[in-house]
């Protein structure tokens, strides 16, 4: 998937270039914020790929702006940054949502390890995110006719029946039918029902 990014938010300067160093060392790509304000400013809902985040900045902490993203619906994964004492904040972070916490000073091979782990589930979380978006796509095409010809379809019922019910020829069913699964790119009812719940998208009215 393209733009898979770990996102660096920490006002440390030196940080923020040891820690892309390090993730280009094992080829990941990365993109380094100076603050939180900055990043939470940039952030979209589409962004996939991993957020490595500092608890404590000047301004706005790693944690209000965890909290903030959540609100704004930005669901990168979270692994906060953390020293000793930030511990407690990170372990409640993590009954938050947050994907992990590393603890400074980190072993190198172990925080990118947490990375790639963060990377992969969030391409996951992206590819079906992107699905759901294109059946959308699909079902916006759709007549307000046909989509209710496809719930009685999806309900099982016969071209015959459909027409009786919506009082119209069965031909017309039938020229519904051809355009439901032309714009929905299925070539079956099956086919058809299966798209639909593999996306977890209602599959009646």
């Amino acid at each position: 998937m393209n733009n898979v990014t770990t996102h660096i938010v920490d006002d440390d300067p030196a940080v923020r270039d040891a820690l892309q160093w390090l993730l280009k060392s094992r080829g990941v790509t990365s993109q380094a914020w100076d603050s939180a304000p900055v990043f939470l400013a940039a952030a979209r809902p589409d962004f996939c790929g991993c957020l490595l985040l500092d608890v404590r900045m000047p301004g706005m902490s790693g944690i209000e702006l965890f909290d903030r993203l959540r609100v704004a619906g930005c669901g990168l994964p979270v692994i906060f940054l953390t020293g000793h004492g930030d511990v407690p904040m990170a372990v409640q972070a993590l009954k938050d949502g947050a994907f992990d916490f590393i603890e400074k000073p980190y072993d190198d091979n172990a925080l990118v390890d947490k990375v790639l782990a963060a990377i992969g589930h969030d391409v996951k979380r992206c590819a079906h995110a992107n699905s759901v978006r294109l059946l959308r796509d699909k079902l916006d095409q759709l007549t307000q006719r046909e989509h209710e010809v496809m719930q009685m379809i999806l309900a099982g019922k016969l071209n015959k029946v459909i027409a009786d019910e919506l009082g119209i020829a069965m031909r017309t069913v039938e020229v519904h039918r051809s355009h439901i699964f032309e714009k929905m790119q299925v070539r079956s009812a099956v086919e058809l029902s299966q798209l639909l719940s593999a996306l977890g998208w209602p599959s009646s009215a």
